[in-house]
């Protein structure tokens, strides 16, 4: 699983009739201490998360796995917003 920063949403008016009625958030990569790494994906939210928000994806076989995406065509998923972070600090 990743984390990362959801930075906009995407529409699509014409798409496979499995993502109809599915919100398409783009979300950038982030490390745990939330430093943004400079890549952005596409992904279908399944947790009902916002512009803003820090979030867990899952990519792969694993975004086909929570309830409603099983069957539709996705490489990843928002399947947590998260609420805290904690890093053990370095030595």
């Amino acid at each position: 699983m990743l984390l990362g920063r959801v930075t906009g949403t995407v529409t699509a008016t014409s798409k496979d009739a499995s993502l109809v009625g599915g919100a398409m958030l783009v979300v950038e990569m982030t490390s745990g201490s939330g430093k943004a790494l400079g890549e952005e994906i596409v992904t279908l939210d399944t947790v009902g998360a916002g512009v803003g928000d820090t979030v867990v994806i899952t990519t792969g076989s694993g975004a086909r796995v929570p309830g409603h995406t099983t069957g539709t065509p996705v490489d990843a998923a928002v399947v947590a917003i998260v609420d805290t972070v904690d890093m053990a600090k370095s030595r």
